[in-house]
């Protein structure tokens, strides 16, 4: 069954691109024609675009993946948001704030307080503050409720971002692109396609078609994470036992015994050395040393000549007066 029909996509007008005078050349290879000024986006490129974008998203989830919405435009506020908390992603749909991926540790400290600020509220701490200290609290929680509600649950960089209007959220997708994530975007005919991974090319200014696209993406989400839920989960415990007791059968039995040499033998096969022949050792030096020397009170010590310093490393004697 396909994912959308082309009567769909004609009806939520995502065959319409922008004016002929405001197009990137990049985008010519989507673009079917031109009527009254205005370039008409080739559908089928949509659909096989779509197809792409959808099972990326759909393997990305259901490998336990995030993708982070992400549409500022008043058009696409309304869908990105609802969309988006239909299948449990993040968002960010009034303003997307520098830094948001490069600086993520910044940002979620600015999360942890704005979560702080709701718990705050939520037990009346702020109406037992002073009036003044109350309303600076409030308009502080206002102003972080607006830009950072839609990533409260989002405890680390997103796997990938799914964008409406690239020239619009271009520093989202710089940021993107400087941390290696992919970006899933519709494009439109004034934007630039080779800086995104997965392109959608379509009507990123109708309410309609961004309605349509973010259900597309919200759908893929759904499929991915009841994929991932109704996995087979393959136990390692249970199977290794199996597998040493098959190692164990397969793995051949060495018979061979090295044969061992008689204890009597070794004295034919080990060369005989006489007495005299032996190897000198330092304790026979020795003892040849003393006997050459001379004795003193009955033991015998070895003479050995006395060591001289040196006249410049010999110290002067101190003198006393």
């Amino acid at each position: 069954m396909a994912l959308v029909t082309l009567q769909e996509l004609l009806d939520s007008g995502v065959h319409f691109g922008h004016q002929t005078r405001r197009w990137n050349p990049k985008m010519r290879r989507f673009i079917l024609g031109e009527r009254n000024g205005i370039y008409l986006i080739d559908l089928r490129k949509t659909l096989l675009g779509i197809e792409t974008s959808y099972a990326y998203v759909r393997d990305l989830v259901a490998d336990g993946g995030v993708i982070l919405f992400v549409g500022t435009k008043k058009q696409t506020q309304g869908p990105i948001e609802d969309y988006a908390k239909a299948c449990g992603m993040p968002f960010v749909n009034q303003r997307w704030l520098g830094g948001m991926l490069t600086n993520f540790a910044t940002v979620a400290g600015r999360v942890k307080r704005m979560v702080e600020l709701r718990s705050m509220q939520r037990a009346g701490d702020f109406d037992n503050m002073p009036k003044r200290e109350a309303l600076r609290h409030s308009r502080e929680l206002e102003k972080l409720d607006r830009n950072l509600s839609g990533i409260a649950n989002l405890d680390r960089v997103p796997d990938a971002i799914f964008v409406i209007d690239t020239k619009k959220e271009h520093i989202a997708v710089t940021e993107a692109r400087k941390l290696g994530l992919p970006v899933v975007a519709v494009v439109d005919t004034n934007c630039d396609p080779d800086v995104i991974d997965y392109v959608i090319p379509g009507n990123d200014d109708a309410i309609r078609s961004g309605a349509l696209l973010c259900r597309l993406m919200a759908d893929a989400v759904t499929e991915g994470r009841y994929i991932r839920q109704n996995r087979p989960v393959i136990s390692k415990q249970t199977s290794a036992p199996a597998n040493r007791a098959a190692l164990i059968e397969e793995s051949p039995v060495v018979t061979d015994v090295v044969p061992e040499t008689p204890v009597d033998g070794l004295a034919d096969v080990a060369p005989e050395i006489a007495p005299d022949d032996a190897p000198e050792t330092r304790h026979r030096r020795h003892a040849r040393a003393r006997g050459r020397e001379g004795t003193s009170g009955g033991r015998r010590k070895l003479l050995r000549p006395k060591r001289r310093r040196s006249p410049r490393t010999q110290r002067p004697k101190p003198k006393f007066f």
